[in-house]
């Protein structure tokens, strides 16, 4: 946790030792481009990587553990730091540019009198998520020097996890971003913990009420390890390796080419998701008569606080008072009484109106959609407040199950520990296509797909909607699995697609390294 983030002289040991290579090439024509645009050399290069969750979908801004891992697909920024660089009324611009300038067309960055970067989160421009990371770096350098003023630097970035895709390429982008920022303003030596905790702040300035998995796994992941992250009561990650079996636990990924983009559909689907659960958390502690405390939730409230608020000891405040649940209470044992109580409390087929949820909660409606739906819009007439508060407490279960198996010292003599992990994965994707309904038909299709070709588990990963399928399989099916879906998903929605799309769309994925500089 306390560690710093890596500063290396080779990539060896970043990538599958296959991959070396290739990404020799790629780090090089980098270089050479910005050599090339700049007219000098960069200085250095931050890398930040995607990642694939395990298990643990939509809970994180619940404030409940996360089971992801990085992946190979990565974000690189070439920076080169300038003492500055100006228009004629005087202001400093940065320059950014990206290997790929067909797709993200050239722009800069004009820094405000204040020294930060204006953002416009109504507009969804590639550049937004640098201004987000470039504005979390600066306002930490403040804290630590308040008449701090940022340098320029010229930027060229290369990134190639797939947008949209659920690999949480904005994460990674506002990770090596920010990253870029600390270490060419004199930083050379920057916290994993504060690097990650600007970064899920930083996030939220382009429109997303993002929790923290994102970035604490493209941040804290090591080569060959899941991620354990909690973030009550405060940020917390660890390691947590593979048990080793035969056949080796293999993961593949897959690509539904159905783009989602959560910080284009966030008012009907992400961030209205956030708002459900929070206000879920909301409803149920004034049914319980217990108060919320704030927490670090992107709203401040989250069902993970109220959990705790019911576990406190002492009574609640109602008449009669009724006595609170004990602390020691073992977290899964506290876990199963929540969702226990989500059926006793929360309407769970019907959806709440705005007019239900602020009479329940004896404010105004103008007042809920101020305190809850103006940072972040959202558009919906309905909120299904017990469907999603069961999925997360349900799936927080899940992920306690899960790491149980991955920690199990007889983990390697158990034949059927990668049966009883695969089902946890089914059992989340249930969940995500009926309850929490993120998932999407093509999604659902190539899980169908897999699991009848011999993947163990098989589900969604990231925000849903579209995006990637995360599969647990044995090493020895991959073949017939990736056969499957080319023959019964790609090659029908686009019987022409090249092999180099095919490649593109199908990944057997290894535990991936996290940021370096």
């Amino acid at each position: 946790m306390e560690e710093s983030i890596p500063v290396v002289n080779s990539i060896d040991g970043l990538y599958p030792d296959a991959n070396v290579p290739s990404q020799k090439e790629r780090w090089q024509a980098l270089l050479d481009h910005f050599e090339e645009k700049y007219g000098r050399k960069a200085a250095f290069v931050t890398r930040s990587p995607g990642r694939v969750n395990l298990i643990g979908e939509h809970v994180d801004y619940s404030l409940y553990e996360v089971l992801p891992m990085a992946i190979a697909a990565d974000v690189l920024i070439a920076v080169a730091p300038l003492l500055s660089k100006e228009h004629q009324d005087g202001n400093t611009v940065i320059p950014i540019l990206n290997i790929n300038p067909r797709k993200h067309r050239p722009s800069e960055c004009t820094l405000s009198p204040m020294g930060e970067a204006d953002i416009d989160a109504t507009v969804h421009e590639w550049t937004n998520y640098f201004k987000a990371g470039f504005n979390g770096a600066i306002r930490l350098l403040r804290k630590e020097t308040p008449d701090f003023s940022p340098c320029s630097m010229d930027i060229l970035v290369d990134g190639n996890v797939p947008a949209g895709g659920g690999l949480s390429s904005s994460a990674a982008f506002v990770c090596a971003s920010a990253l870029a920022v600390l270490r060419a303003n004199g930083r050379d030596s920057v916290k994993k913990k504060e690097l990650v905790e600007l970064a899920i702040v930083s996030e939220r300035a382009v429109g997303v009420n993002s929790g923290g998995m994102d970035q604490s796994a493209s941040v804290f992941s090591l080569r060959g390890d899941a991620l354990g992250v909690s973030f009550s009561p405060q940020l917390f990650a660890e390691a947590i390796p593979f048990p080793k079996i035969d056949p080796p636990i293999t993961f593949m990924i897959a690509q539904s080419f159905v783009t989602s983009d959560k910080h284009v559909t966030a008012p009907r689907c992400y961030n209205l998701r956030v708002v459900e659960c929070t206000l879920a958390a909301e409803m149920m502690a004034k049914d319980l008569g217990v108060a919320l405390e704030d927490d670090s939730a992107p709203l401040g409230r989250s069902l993970r606080g109220l959990q705790h608020a019911l576990f406190a000891g002492g009574e609640t405040n109602k008449i009669p008072p009724v006595a609170l649940g004990d602390p020691q209470t073992p977290p899964k044992q506290q876990l199963e009484t929540m969702l226990s109580t989500v059926f006793d409390l929360l309407e769970y087929e019907r959806g709440y109106t705005r007019e239900e949820i602020a009479s329940n909660l004896s404010i105004s409606v103008s007042t809920l959609e101020e305190k809850y739906m103006t940072k972040f819009p959202v558009d919906a007439d309905l909120f299904m407040l017990g469907k999603r508060a069961r999925h997360v407490f349900s799936e927080a279960l899940r992920v306690i199950a899960f790491k149980e198996l991955l920690q199990d010292s007889a983990a390697a003599e158990n034949p059927d520990v990668l049966l009883r992990l695969g089902a946890l994965m089914n059992e989340t994707q249930t969940s995500c296509r009926d309850i929490y309904e993120c998932s999407c038909p093509e999604v659902d299709q190539l899980c169908t797909i897999a699991r009848e070709a011999g993947a163990y588990g098989s589900r969604l990963t990231g925000a849903g909607w579209g995006g990637c399928t995360v599969h647990l399989v044995p090493k020895d099916e991959v073949d017939t699995i990736r056969g499957a879906w080319i023959e019964h998903y790609y090659r029908v929605r686009e019987p022409e697609i090249s092999d180099e799309k095919l490649q593109e769309a199908i990944v057997v994925s290894e535990p991936g390294q996290g940021s370096v500089m």
